[in-house]
């Protein structure tokens, strides 16, 4: 699977941001979706995933993000989206859009940048 990110940008703290990203090629082995984080000279560390291969989506959060963060997702688009509000200045880094296959398999998207100013 192929994973196309967009919606970053520079914002001011406190502001919000939207992330999608959308898969293509092979979804049908898909597991789940989600968005890891990378600040400066750091690790990627995840921030949301949900679930997309069944009727009923499972969430899941980083405690940093708990209340700030929405992830969701349009199965019809094959597209997960990340509500970002409340942003922090350290919230800045460069977001990721991952996929895990159901065997466990994961796929990488190119990072989008997000600046938040104090």
């Amino acid at each position: 699977v192929q994973l196309q990110a967009s919606g970053g940008g520079l914002v001011q703290a406190g502001g919000s941001l939207r992330l999608s990203c959308k898969a293509y090629g092979s979804r049908r082995s898909m597991h789940d979706m989600g968005w890891y984080f990378q600040p400066p000279g750091m690790q990627r560390e995840l921030v949301a995933s949900i679930t997309v291969d069944g009727t009923t989506p499972t969430t899941n959060y980083a405690d940093s993000v708990k209340g700030r963060f929405t992830i969701s997702r349009d199965s019809a688009e094959n597209t997960a989206y990340l509500q970002m509000n409340n942003l922090r200045p350290e919230d800045t880094g460069v977001y990721y859009c991952h996929s895990d296959n159901k065997w466990g398999v994961g796929s990488w998207g190119p990072g989008t940048l997000v600046t938040v100013s104090s």
